[in-house]
């Protein structure tokens, strides 16, 4: 069981913010250690690839595609392709999408997914692509694809959210990435 208590098929919710952080460095750490980490992902990794929250922009790439789609799957809104209007969360990959252009399931509905992102005006033309996070400067932080318990509307890949970072409810969850970091230098 995950911390919402659905089955570990199900997206993991009921996760604040830090705590999100906190698992994408732990397994970053696990998998930079861990001797049959397949070859092109320790290329990566190597390379200063890091796993962590997708930025908000990585976010919407991967949900809008280059072509700007109102949803990962196209422009109309389907029942069949995203889990919203619902009263709770869906197996993971259920709802497969061969229309979305990256493969990526999920990417509508079921749980909003924390961001790296801090809450700024939109549209943002460069987000800092730091590992560096200030949760004493960043109030909110950003979450997308809306969830479950939403209508179409909050579901449109363009469409943001924003919570406090200690936040924990059982329609927020995360999602990993794998993201090229610029490395600080010492």
């Amino acid at each position: 069981m995950d911390v919402s208590g659905e089955s570990p098929e199900h997206p993991v919710s009921g996760v604040s913010w830090p705590d999100a952080i906190a698992y994408t460095r732990w397994i970053d750490q696990k998998l930079r250690s861990w001797p049959e980490v397949p070859l092109e992902l320790r290329n990566l990794l190597e390379k200063g690839w890091r796993v962590s929250l997708p930025s908000e922009m990585e976010w919407e790439k991967a949900a809008r595609g280059k072509d700007g789609r109102r949803y990962p799957w196209g422009n109309e809104s389907r029942d069949d392709s995203g889990n919203f209007r619902n009263q709770k969360t869906v197996r993971v990959g259920s709802l497969p999408c061969t229309e979305c252009v990256y493969g990526l399931s999920d990417m509508s509905g079921n749980v909003w997914e924390w961001t790296r992102s801090s809450y700024r005006d939109y549209p943002i033309t460069k987000t800092p692509n730091s590992p560096n996070l200030d949760l004493e400067k960043d109030a909110l932080w950003v979450m997308r694809g809306g969830s479950f318990a939403d209508t179409e509307r909050y579901v449109r890949s363009a469409v943001r959210g924003a919570a406090d970072p200690g936040v924990k409810r059982p329609f927020i969850g995360f999602r990993l990435a794998l993201s090229k970091f610029q490395v600080d230098p010492e």
